[in-house]
């Protein structure tokens, strides 16, 4: 489980882009991210948890959760 902040998010496409805190890298949200997540959208700025899954050598966001409790 990864922490970051939301950079951007398009709630109408549902993309958007995550910057890690651990090295400042960006992770890809993709259409379909937020599925499975009490999320139905996000605000730049927002710290969220996340899991990671690399693509065609892209990173992309597989979960989102916020906080410690894991919702």
């Amino acid at each position: 489980m990864e922490q970051g902040v939301v950079k951007t998010y398009d709630p109408v496409t549902g993309a958007g882009i995550v910057v890690r805190d651990i090295d400042r890298s960006e992770v890809y949200l993709r259409p379909g991210s937020l599925e499975g997540s009490v999320f139905r959208m996000l605000r730049q700025g927002q710290r969220i948890l996340f899991d990671s899954v690399e693509d065609d050598g892209l990173t992309f966001v597989s979960s989102v959760r916020l906080g410690q409790d894991g919702y």
